[in-house]
């Protein structure tokens, strides 16, 4: 690819029927595997020409998705459920988050609306799946919650025309973008990169939901549940940059890769914003809710 290009690649994620797709644990080792009503098929075990990496699944493209889709149609289910689901992708290039993207939240801090997105990342090492514990360092007590609509990058490209930018999505799933308040906001400059990336502080999942289920993301509806109890509850139609603007954006300056994460912001309710504020505490479960994806939900436990 020509460098400041898009990519010229014929992939094309708009076509074919929808999939869920997870990644979990087998005996041998991380598997990948798509729902089918209430079972799951392993896609390799269809068709040993699919790899057993989500993300290596998409960077074959639409050629590879093709294949997963007929995999899907004549495997076998599973036995059971997966005893345990990883994150859809365990390893991504690129951790991309946004701040301050819901008007609702910017109204909940009185802050500015952006004229811009406001970009920072996560180290790759704070990925976790649905059920992994978020581990609270001992090193920070005001660690905050923040449900997230995650999207999946499937096709590489730079400087991605907007009205092309959701040929480069291969899907969605569910985020939570733990954050340590007294690391990101009150060291010395702020430390934003540190604050966010503390090991366990971005579980995904369960499910990578590919574009085609999802008719708009700018229409979901996203919560998060602290012990049953809801402290965030908005629609992603308050998104101030909607998901093809932020694909766009970025990719002005690096290239997105097949398997990419751009955690989209959170809606109101965190914990800082509380009065008195409320930050995770050893026993607690978190869960995040986004309509059309599913639940992702992890315990809170102390760094031991």
């Amino acid at each position: 690819m020509v460098a400041g290009v898009e990519s010229e690649s014929k992939v094309d994620f708009s076509r074919g029927a929808s999939m869920r797709l997870i990644s979990y644990q087998a005996e041998g080792g991380a598997r990948v595997a798509a729902r089918r009503g209430a079972d799951y098929v392993d896609l390799s075990a269809a068709d040993a020409s699919l790899p057993n990496d989500l993300r290596d699944l998409l960077d074959l493209g639409d050629e590879g998705l093709a294949r997963a889709r007929n995999a899907l149609q004549r495997g076998v289910a599973l036995s059971g459920p997966p005893a345990r689901i990883l994150p859809p992708i365990a390893h991504p290039e690129k951790v991309i988050c946004i701040g301050l993207n819901y008007a609702d939240h910017a109204a909940e801090t009185g802050a500015t609306l952006p004229s811009e997105p406001v970009v920072f990342s996560k180290f790759v090492t704070a990925i976790r799946g649905p059920q992994d514990p978020i581990v609270l360092p001992k090193v920070s007590s005001k660690v905050d919650f923040e449900a997230e609509l995650v999207v999946v990058i499937g096709r590489p490209g730079r400087c991605i025309p907007r009205e092309r930018a959701f040929e480069h999505v291969a899907g969605y799933t569910c985020g939570h973008d733990v954050s340590a308040r007294d690391w990101q906001l009150e060291k010395p400059g702020g430390q934003w990169l540190l604050g966010k990336s503390f090991d366990s502080f971005a579980p995904i999942g369960p499910e990578l939901v590919t574009r085609e289920e999802i008719e708009n993301p700018g229409q979901l509806n996203i919560c998060l549940r602290l012990n049953g109890q809801t402290m965030q509850n908005s629609n992603t139609r308050q998104l101030i940059f909607p998901v093809d603007q932020l694909v766009a954006h970025i990719s002005t300056v690096c290239t997105l890769q097949p398997g990419d994460l751009i955690f989209t912001g959170t809606p109101p309710g965190v914990g800082v914003a509380r009065k008195p504020p409320v930050f995770l505490q050893p026993g607690d479960v978190a869960e995040v809710e986004i309509e059309s994806i599913g639940v992702l939900r992890n315990p809170v436990v102390a760094q031991t």
